[in-house]
Order: structure tokens, then sequence, then C-alpha cells
């Protein structure tokens, strides 16, 4: 597979594993292959969830295929799928209105900044391999509602709670991606942008392109607001690391900076520019 990601020019990651497979991917072309190319190898029929979009630039500097033991790493390992906890896009609003319900934010912190759903808890978890300790000082009688970008994160999650015997745990369907997909901006819940693992950085409703860059400091997502700020530099720092950086680091990454900036000014390309 990895040889076929690289004749065709196919970039992205997905990540193989007994549980399952997940990944996002992007091409000029061939993707439509890509896909089918996937699905024949490892014997699917149809994918749980699959959304496509379309972007300027390429999200992904090159392809990757992983093998791990977990699809996300947990410690708890997924059997059997309960679909019937899934709750589609179309749904989850009615859900997550109703007071009674818990609304949790399975993803990490610098997600949950640049946007969750109005009313969500977050618990602060940088490592997820520490999320069950959290998820087991939750109340049993309650209704949980959870959500993460893709949906992995909360199967494992979902898995873990039903095993400690808590009874009413669903999860969105699809996760956010799938949800910015479905609904329209109007009718959506959802507040800020979602945080993606790409060049893209965020996206929007309809899966478009969003306004946030990465910090080539901490590599953490930088807002506009973030980016008006005096302890912004292009391609070295933010607010979030200015303070923390050595003197030497700033410097390096000028200096990668300015390779950037003169490879666009040549017309070529460099490994960490956006265009293609």
């Amino acid at each position: 597979m990895q040889t076929y990601f690289i004749n065709k020019s196919i970039r992205g990651t997905i990540i193989i594993s007994k549980e399952g497979i997940n990944g996002t991917i992007s091409a000029k072309k061939n993707l439509g292959a890509a896909i089918d190319k996937i699905k024949k190898t490892f014997k699917f029929t149809n994918f749980d969830s699959i959304n496509s979009s379309t972007c300027n630039y390429q999200p992904f500097h090159r392809g990757k295929v992983k093998i791990k033991k977990e699809v996300v790493p947990m410690g708890v390992k997924i059997f059997k799928r309960e679909l019937k906890n899934h709750v589609d896009p179309n749904n989850w609003n009615k859900l997550i209105k109703d007071k009674s319900t818990f609304l949790l934010d399975a993803r990490k912190p610098f997600e949950y900044k640049v946007g969750t759903f109005k009313g969500s808890i977050n618990p602060n978890v940088v490592n997820f391999r520490e999320f069950p300790n959290y998820l087991k000082n939750l109340k049993k009688e309650k209704t949980i509602a959870m959500f993460c970008t893709g949906g992995i994160r909360c199967e494992k999650a979902s898995i873990f709670l039903k095993k400690k015997g808590f009874k009413n745990v669903f999860q969105l369907k699809g996760g956010i991606i799938n949800y910015l997909k479905k609904i329209k901006k109007k009718n959506s819940l959802w507040r800020g942008e979602c945080y993606v693992f790409d060049n893209r950085v965020s996206i929007k409703h309809g899966l478009k392109p969003g306004s946030f860059l990465m910090c080539s400091g901490c590599r953490k997502p930088i807002s506009q607001k973030e980016r008006k700020s005096r302890k912004y530099e292009e391609g070295v720092s933010c607010p979030n690391c200015h303070d923390h950086l050595k003197p030497s680091q700033k410097e390096r990454f000028r200096m990668r900076q300015k390779q950037i900036n003169l490879a666009k000014k040549l017309g070529k390309k460099h490994i960490f520019q956006k265009e293609f």
C-alpha cells in the first residue's frame, strides 16, 4: 500500500490495525482509485463514514501507511462496535439541547480552543491514554453525548464507559467533520472552527479551509487575533511560545522562514510551504 501511495502521488495517512482503518488522504487525481484500492485490499464494501472536500493547496507533505495495535492508543481495544449509540448529525442538535445531557468534547485542549459545540465540557487531557482516568469519575446515571474530530476517539471512550456500567452513552456519528459537512451553518450549534491534523489547520462548515494557521515555533494553531500580537512573528513564534523559545531557536526559525520566502519569490517549492 505504501508503494501504491508513492507511485500514484497519494498523500496523507492511513492507520491500519486489527480494530479497523482510519485516515485522511488527498491527491490531485487518482483519489477515487486509491479509495477503491483500500477497500479491495482490506475487503471493505463501504466505510462507516467518508467525507470529501476540496482545497486549493496540498494539505499533506507525504503519503504514509502506519500499522498499529490500536487505531487510537488508549489501552482499550475495539472488538465489537455498537452502532445503535451513533447519533446522526441531523439528530445531534436535539440530543445536546437537552439540559440533562452531559456534552463531552473528547479532544485535546488546543483543539477545543479552536472550536467546539455550545455548552460542551473538555476534560483537559493532553495524552489520550489518560482519558479513562477522567471518564471513570463521571456519574453513571448521566446521559453522555461525546464527540471528536472523526469519531474514533469517542468509539474508544464509549466502549470504556459501557464496560464500567454506563447505560446512556452516545456519540456523534462520523464526528465533527461529518456534522460540518451535513449541517448548514444557520442550523448549527457548532461554535468556531474545527482543528484538523494537516496543512489546512482548521476547517469550517462545508469543510472549507478555516482561518487558523500553524505556529512554526510551538506547532499549535493560532487565530487571526493572535497573529495581531507583537509576540507573533511569521514562521518563528506566537503568543503561546514567544516567551518560552530560546534566542537560538528563534534565529533558526527565522532562517527557515527566510528560505521559504526566497523559494516563493523564485517560484520554487519548499517543503514547508502550503501552496502547490
